[in-house]
């Protein structure tokens, strides 16, 4: 069997060995005489494999005893409601940095749900091509949270640094990061952040789960007419299994946990290994006449590289001739065109160099 490479941003690769071995499981899960699938969630076997996935997660980003981790449902942007939900019980207002689509559509959800939120800082008037500086951020006196987006799926635009949250009176307030397109990429230090979540389809497993990882001091700060379903603090008491969660993408997601500790070898190896894949992208990029990328340098996502071609007219030839060489899902996102290669951790290096080789004889047959 032969696997093609895919730079698709999500659902995304996920490590063969992982697929391997869940393949092998799939029937029989340990002499069970059952899949995973077929467990209930209730079960010894699965209440294990479910606590394994956890304590595997908090080993990787060293998550402190004061945190909640939390495997629900809904997609990140279902957090998008769910996060003011949770915190805007004691009043005040949401507060925002938005630097793109993805931070944009965390506001209009929080402002369609509670009206009135303030946007803290903002890279739009700069067309979304460098984050706004420290300085810039600027919280209402009534903040609740600051939230922001770490990793720009759509735009390759990332923060190279976390946020003080100060308002102007210099207390502090929560942070709150969207960290579905970078979490598990690189050491973290979350004792900086109030909440994090993640879609998990880009580095932590398949499409269906959300990780949710909240400080136990936010759990009682709900409004009272937040739906059940979305409660951090019910979740917590419940183990994430208020109703049935989704089952096989959590067994899955704990097969990359252990991948990433036993193979990987952490975090740290993992940023290393992201780190070389993206230098090597960016510099065939930067060295090409044919191919541009607009975004700061210091603000280049590592995760998601969208670059355009001088002439739009080759986009077509590009895709095709890229699909052909077993390079998959190249396309941008359908708001922006161009072209986006996403290299999440399960996307080996020797993807990357095949990218590159391939752009540079598309660039000489055709540039």
């Amino acid at each position: 069997m032969h696997r093609h490479y895919n730079f698709c941003a999500g659902p995304a690769a996920l490590p063969t060995a992982v697929l391997e071995r869940a393949r092998d499981e799939l029937l029989d899960y340990h002499g069970r005489g059952l899949s995973v699938m077929e467990m209930s969630h209730r079960s010894p076997e699965y209440v294990a494999i479910a606590e394994k996935a956890e304590a595997d997660l908090r080993e990787l980003l060293a998550i402190p005893a004061n945190y909640r981790v939390l495997f629900t449902q809904g997609g990140a942007t279902q957090q998008f409601a769910a996060v003011p939900y949770n915190l805007l019980g004691p009043g005040g207002r949401a507060n925002f940095v938005n630097t793109g689509i993805w931070s944009k559509k965390a506001i209009a959800e929080a402002r369609h749900l509670f009206g009135d939120v303030h946007v803290a800082a903002a890279s739009e008037a700069g067309g979304h091509l460098a984050v706004p500086r420290p300085e810039e951020i600027l919280l209402s006196s009534d903040a609740a949270y600051l939230h922001y987006t770490a990793n720009e799926t759509i735009g390759g635009l990332a923060f190279d640094y976390i946020p003080e949250v100060r308002r102007p009176d210099g207390s502090e307030a929560p942070l709150v990061c969207d960290m579905s397109s970078s979490i598990l990429s690189g050491l973290l230090d979350v004792s900086r952040f109030g909440v994090i979540y993640a879609g998990a389809q880009k580095n932590i497993g398949p499409a269906g789960l959300v990780v949710v990882i909240v400080r136990d001091d936010l759990l009682d700060r709900a409004r009272a007419d937040m739906p059940s379903l979305f409660g951090y603090q019910a979740l917590a008491e419940a183990g994430s299994m208020i109703n049935t969660p989704a089952t096989y993408s959590w067994y899955l997601a704990g097969l990359v946990f252990e991948w990433l500790k036993d193979e990987v070898g952490g975090l740290a190896a993992m940023e290393t290994i992201n780190a070389r894949k993206a230098a090597r992208l960016y510099a065939a990029i930067d060295e090409s006449e044919l191919y541009s990328n607009p975004i700061a340098v210091a603000n280049r996502s590592r995760m998601n590289v969208p670059f355009v071609l001088a002439d739009a007219r080759l986009d077509e030839a590009f895709l095709a001739e890229a699909e052909a060489a077993g390079l998959l899902n190249l396309q941008g996102h359908r708001s922006v065109g161009g072209m986006r290669a996403s290299l999440y951790n399960a996307v080996p290096e020797a993807a990357v160099e095949a990218l590159v080789e391939f752009m540079a004889d598309f660039e000489k047959r055709r540039g």
